[in-house]
């Protein structure tokens, strides 16, 4: 089973750019996408053989989820259940038979780390929200998770110790989340492997260099191990400032 993963940065923008023929080529089983900035109606995309399931902000052209899934799930829920969390669109959750499947768009800390304190209050309800849901049936989470959880995650750490993103703050965050009970499913197989991004700034020509940041994941509950068979990075696909990420699973 394949699961993918792209924060798309403007799914409208992207269609353009290659993502009808991505999606047609690579075939998952489940695709999840982040920063779709869209809102209900905005766009008709067809889809054959995959159920469709969209979470948007309240605020018009910000953030938003989706996930395109060939198995149509038991139950689907939308956001976390916390009001002052879920005017965003950030989070669907698809409950399969033998998991749950979360896809997430965590808020960025954004520049001088202004909203910071936001951040480490969603932290804490999401990591929260992923125990309780592990204390059922294991759980595959997926996203642009907005850490690069150590240095060897990104290009530049010295320079970006006090950046969004890179802040201690959001790597002990994440550091609870995996203690908590999951995998970095990338690091289980490639826990040395450098040059491995995910994100790259528009600002800088960054791609051209390479000077990313692995900040797009593939967790797993710990018991999936077993079932976890590979986890990539597809950093050749272009059309947002994000790469897909992508997981095999056997069941």
């Amino acid at each position: 089973m394949k699961l993918l993963s792209w924060n798309v940065n403007g799914l409208r923008a992207v269609m353009g750019k290659g993502f009808p023929e991505f999606f047609r080529e690579e075939a998952p089983d489940c695709l999840c996408l982040q920063e779709t900035k869209l809102q209900a109606g905005q766009i008709q995309l067809e889809t054959p053989g995959y159920h469709q399931y969209w979470n948007y902000a309240e605020k018009k052209g910000y953030s938003g989820t989706a996930v395109f899934t060939r198995e149509e799930p038991l139950s689907v829920s939308y956001g976390l259940d916390i009001p002052r969390h879920d005017a965003e669109g950030r989070v669907i959750t698809l409950e399969f038979d033998r998991y749950y499947l979360v896809t997430v768009y965590t808020p960025n800390s954004q520049d001088g780390l202004k909203r910071l304190d936001y951040r480490m209050d969603w932290e804490d309800c999401f990591r929260d929200y992923l125990c309780a849901l592990d204390a059922k049936k294991p759980v595959v989470v997926c996203g642009d998770m907005n850490v690069a959880h150590e240095e060897i995650d990104l290009k530049n750490p010295d320079t970006n110790h006090q950046s969004a993103g890179f802040s201690d703050e959001e790597r002990e965050k994440m550091t609870l989340l995996l203690d908590a009970g999951f995998l970095d499913s990338f690091r289980v197989l490639y826990p040395d492997r450098t040059g491995a991004y995910s994100w790259w700034s528009y600002r800088t020509a960054a791609r051209s260099r390479n000077a990313g940041w692995r900040i797009d994941y593939f967790l797993l509950s710990r018991r999936l191990e077993g079932n976890l068979k590979d986890a990539f990075i597809l950093d050749g696909v272009l059309g947002s400032d994000h790469c897909p990420v992508g997981v095999e699973l056997t069941w």
